[in-house]
């Protein structure tokens, strides 16, 4: 029996996925594991399997096309099977599910109109009453008695919403007084539009007198100025988003206007970092970076400070007892953001040798779901592009995230006030003020830089 292979659901935040490449061919016989495709994901390129057994009878995504999740891309069954009666079927369900959709929300519609008529009807009771009570204060309010054109606040309102000269209205209130149904008698008449075209053509002509008044005639006025000549043409390139574009788009645009940002700024002296660092890459396995440093040192100042550990869900704050950091990775499609576990627990050669890997897959795109998620803390580090110091956006469902500069050697002050040269790093801090005060990340910025500026204290 024909089986149906949809697209699934591989990450949390995935609505669709794009089918990359088929690895079997219509007519190919399928076994249970075998590779058939692979997916790109909002996160990453990840290879689809066959949980059934057959031979390949349909494909329905062709490389490149983007399918939503749940949707036909592929049916396996015996050589010979109709194919096309199983999708058939598939139509079927689909076309009837979403018809009894399509009548519910017209029921809903339909409840939600009678409601409509109802709360109008009141409305409308309430304004003629307001209107017989204002009429004597409108009336009273008009510069001249002779000139003057009575009618109801809301008829004067619907008026000027519908661009109508009252003078031409007919009014069928009391003493003459146009109000809301002489002004809907109007409207479906068909000489709205002929009061607007008036208007209109006398607020043209009257613009076009001042225009001409403005602009002069006389000889002595302003001469012409030509533009020079430019060759070329305008012209632009529009290149598709990816899965992975998308998703960064949602996700930050969700953080930066849902949470409340503040920001933490601080610099630190990496003199006895740098020292550190040259000392140990003499014995490590794997070389160290600073920004391995400062993962280690974020891990261990979060173990101290675990209230900025934490995630805003909601009606909960949730504190994490373990110490996930997320290390941002530039790809080319935009970012990404694989996950040092337990960071806190592991030795500074360790963390170097995780984010060496982490960095090459992530470039690669051959990151699986376990190592993209599951971060508490994030870090963003450009200061390997000369960058001196910048703000990030949180990344959920984080509460903070750092931002790292790069090292710069600055003229400073030293204890006896003389001038010296030291390291310098600038950091900063980003906060959701749902979850963070301004104290309580300052204090864990406090106690990052105690570790950095004495590295030894890392390690013991």
């Amino acid at each position: 029996m024909a089986e149906i292979i949809r697209m699934p659901l591989m990450s949390d935040t995935m609505t669709e996925g794009v089918v990359v490449q088929w690895h079997k061919n219509i007519g190919d016989q399928v076994k249970a594991g075998d590779l058939l495709a692979e997916i790109e994901t909002d996160k990453a390129t990840m290879e689809l399997e066959s949980y059934q057994e057959g031979h390949l009878l349909h494909i329905g995504a062709q490389p490149g096309e983007t399918v939503a999740v749940n949707s036909i891309i592929a049916v396996l069954g015996d050589k010979g099977e109709d194919v096309q009666k199983v999708l058939d079927q598939e139509a079927k369900e689909v076309k009837e599910k979403s018809a009894e959709t399509e009548e519910a929300k017209v029921e809903e519609k339909s409840n939600e109109t009678e409601e409509e008529k109802a709360e109008e009807k009141s409305t409308e009771t309430k304004e003629e009453k307001t209107e017989e009570k204002s009429t004597k204060v409108t009336e009273s309010s008009s510069a001249s008695s002779s000139d003057r054109i009575k009618a109801s606040p809301l008829a004067k309102k619907m008026a000027t919403e519908n661009n109508i000269d009252l003078s031409v209205v007919t009014g069928t209130g009391d003493e003459g007084r146009i109000i809301k149904r002489d002004v809907l008698t109007f409207l479906d008449s068909g000489s709205a539009a002929a009061s607007s075209s008036s208007a209109n053509s006398s607020s043209a002509n009257s613009s076009s007198t001042n225009s001409s008044s403005a602009s002069g005639g006389g000889n002595d006025a302003q001469q012409d100025f030509v533009l020079p000549q430019v060759v070329g043409e305008e012209s632009f390139k529009d290149v598709k988003n990816s899965q992975m574009r998308k998703t960064i788009a949602r996700r930050l645009s969700e953080s930066k206007f849902g949470a409340p940002h503040f920001y933490l700024k601080m610099t630190i002296c990496m003199d006895n970092a740098i020292a550190a660092r040259k000392k140990m890459n003499e014995f490590s396995p794997v070389k160290i970076s600073f920004n391995d440093m400062v993962i280690k040192a974020a891990a261990m100042a979060l173990r101290l400070h675990s209230d900025v550990n934490a995630s805003w869900m909601g009606d909960v704050i949730r504190y994490n007892n373990h110490i996930n950091i997320g290390m941002a990775v530039a790809v080319n499609e935009g970012l990404m953001v694989p996950v040092v576990k337990f960071a806190d627990n592991k030795s500074l050669s360790h963390i170097a040798a995780e984010t060496k890997s982490l960095a090459g897959k992530a470039r690669e795109r051959k990151l699986d779901m376990a190592e993209m998620t599951g971060n508490t803390f994030s870090i963003s580090n450009l200061g390997m592009m000369d960058i001196d110091d910048f703000t990030a956006i949180i990344n959920p469902p984080d509460a903070c995230i750092m931002a790292v500069g790069k090292i710069e050697k600055t003229p400073s002050f030293n204890d006896d006030d003389e001038v010296v040269a030291k390291n310098l790093m600038r950091v900063t801090l980003s906060c959701d003020h749902r979850v963070v005060d301004g104290a309580v990340g300052a204090r864990f910025l406090k106690t990052f830089k105690s570790f950095l500026e004495e590295p030894i204290r890392m390690m013991v």
